[in-house]
């Protein structure tokens, strides 16, 4: 065996209709599609990346997996988490990227839950962090006000962040472990964590206090806020998570 552990990564349905120059003759199909930065970002960390679609049911890929990456995308329905539902429009997700999508919801949020009971680490992003918050029955911050801190960025991808968008880490948390005690990220949201879900804590926050980090105390379960994927360094989130992952497989290998 190579040694390397297996990290399962998320992402999303949509029909071949919106892919330019698609045959008309094949519009109507799907296709899964998965941000391929990810999936290069976990390999350079050490880990093997695997697509996760909705077809993969979350307990039997835990049986496999040593470690999960929850990715981002469109906001989580509001049903979810008590929030305003007339914001959601009546739209096909698979012809909308940005509409809500209770079919990935829900798979999102068995695979959290299968994940979190198996205690295989997990790292959520941007969407992903929100889905774990959600997830362990927290809320959200439906749409953050304009501030000094620029969250929905208008730089493209690959940037490391606007100077403003610098998040702290509490003192002794995960975060600060992989992080330091600060770092300057990048920032596409426009929803945050609210109240925190059981468990979960709030260990990275930018001066206008929205939280861009969260981990659960003690589990290896941590969210950021910002896309590690699409910073131009090499984020550490991912090393956290492939080391994390390691250790997990060490530990099934024992047994």
């Amino acid at each position: 065996m190579s040694g390397k552990p297996l990290v399962g990564i998320t992402g999303r349905r949509f029909q071949l209709a919106l892919v330019a120059g698609t045959d008309d003759r094949y519009g109507g199909m799907c296709v899964d599609s998965f941000m391929s930065a990810f999936a290069t970002r976990v390999a350079k960390a050490g880990g093997v990346p695997v697509h996760l679609p909705y077809d993969a049911d979350p307990s039997d890929a835990c049986e496999w997996l040593s470690g999960v990456l929850i990715t981002g995308g469109q906001d989580v329905h509001p049903a979810r988490w008590g929030g305003d539902t007339s914001v959601v429009r009546d739209v096909d997700p698979r012809l909308d990227p940005h509409a809500h999508d209770p079919e990935r919801d829900e798979y999102e949020f068995a695979l959290a839950r299968a994940v979190i009971d198996r205690q295989i680490p997990v790292l959520g992003v941007c969407r992903g962090m929100q889905l774990l918050n959600v997830a362990l029955g927290g809320t959200l911050i439906a749409d953050l006000p304009p501030g000094p801190v620029p969250h929905l960025s208008s730089l493209p991808a690959l940037t490391d962040g606007d100077p403003e968008h610098r998040v702290r880490f509490e003192p002794g948390s995960t975060a600060a472990r992989v992080f330091g005690d600060s770092a300057v990220t990048n920032s596409w949201h426009h929803q945050a964590v609210d109240r925190c879900g059981t468990g979960l804590v709030v260990t990275g926050r930018t001066p206008d206090g929205v939280a861009e980090a969260v981990e659960v105390p003690g589990a290896p379960i941590l969210g950021v806020q910002w896309h590690p994927e699409w910073m131009e360094r090499d984020d550490p989130a991912m090393a956290w998570l492939v080391d994390e992952s390691r250790k997990r497989q060490e530990i099934e290998y024992a047994h």
